[in-house]
Formats: structure tokens, C-alpha cells, sequence
């Protein structure tokens, strides 16, 4: 049998090409700590705005920055539910009718 593999090339996992003349971005290094007390550094270019919270690489809890400033916690009005926005529609007393007459469509299909 003939061996037919490419000899000396890796698809897709080696780069040929030379970092000579290559010039990287300017980075800084900043510390997030979690609540179970994991302290881990993440690198970002230095013209970015670094995040306040950064996902904990080693149990996924959300991790604040090392002497990064407290978000600001919003006041604002509560989610509306499916029950409020009903009752902007109806009144207690159309959907206890509205419910009366469903119940005796069902009953009627079921032969009571």
C-alpha cells in the first residue's frame, strides 16, 4: 500500500509565518476576583474600555475588577407580566365571564 500522507504539514494548526518586523499591540494586564475567592489576570489592548465584571475562568461566577469602580444600580420599574398587561385590557369581571363561557363550550363538547 502507498503512503500518501503530506509529510511535514499540519493543516490549520502551525503558522510559517516569522514574527520578525512584527510589532504587537500595547496591552495591559487587569485582575478579576470572584466571590469564591478565585484571583485571575486577563489581558486587553490598552486603547479599550476594560469591563467592570468578567466571567470566573475557573467556576463561571461572574468576577469584579480589582479596585474597579461599583456599577451603579438602576431604579427602575419592574418587568410587566402577562397578568398586568391583561388587566390593562380587561376588567376581573369580563374574564370571569369570558371564563364561564369557555368552561360551558367544554363542557358542552364533552356531553355534561
Amino acid at each position: 500500500m502507498v503512503d500518501r500522507t503530506l509529510r511535514g504539514s499540519r493543516l490549520g494548526s502551525v503558522s510559517y509565518e516569522s514574527v520578525r518586523n512584527t510589532e504587537f499591540v500595547a496591552r495591559q494586564s487587569r485582575e478579576f476576583c470572584c466571590v469564591n475567592g478565585h484571583r485571575f489576570a486577563v489581558p486587553f489592548a490598552m486603547d479599550v474600555e476594560v469591563p467592570t465584571t468578567w466571567d470566573c475562568k475557573f467556576d463561571g461566577v461572574v468576577a469584579r475588577l480589582v479596585d474597579g469602580t461599583e456599577l451603579e444600580q438602576r431604579k427602575g420599574k419592574p418587568p410587566r407580566t402577562h397578568w398586568d398587561m391583561l388587566l390593562e385590557r380587561r376588567s376581573i369581571a369580563d374574564l370571569d365571564e369570558l371564563l364561564d363561557e369557555r368552561l360551558a363550550v367544554l363542557r358542552a363538547k364533552r356531553g355534561r
